[in-house]
């Protein structure tokens, strides 16, 4: 349980680089807290079923440092732009690993192609 804590403060970061409302920040930190073993159960059987999850979530670890970044230097990227990018890279990330698993699964099936 002590990891599970130690994992939800080191997000801390990352949440306020998505917003800076102070109750979002606990919230996701509570919730976090709570479902992590889940999450990870969930993530580490994605990494190895999904090719591109692992370059998509990189993708969102470095939109958030640069958004993070950007803030020091006065520029703010808004809440709703942020949580559009998260959303856009994972669902890529997600939805290429399923087209290439299809792709790669039909060639298999059909090896005269």
């Amino acid at each position: 349980e002590l990891s599970d804590v130690v994992f939800a403060v080191d997000s801390v970061p990352a949440v306020f680089g998505v917003t800076t409302d102070p109750f979002i920040a606990f919230t996701s930190n509570t919730f976090a807290i709570l479902g992590l073993r889940q999450l990870y159960t969930l993530i580490s059987e994605g990494l190895e079923n999904l090719a591109y999850l692992r370059p998509s979530i990189a993708l969102v670890l470095a939109f958030i440092g640069f958004k993070i970044l950007a803030g020091f230097a006065g520029f703010e990227v808004s809440t709703a732009s942020s949580l559009l990018v998260v959303a856009g890279a994972l669902g890529v990330g997600i939805g290429a690993s399923l087209l290439v698993e299809t792709a790669d699964a039909q060639d298999a099936e059909d090896p005269d192609k």
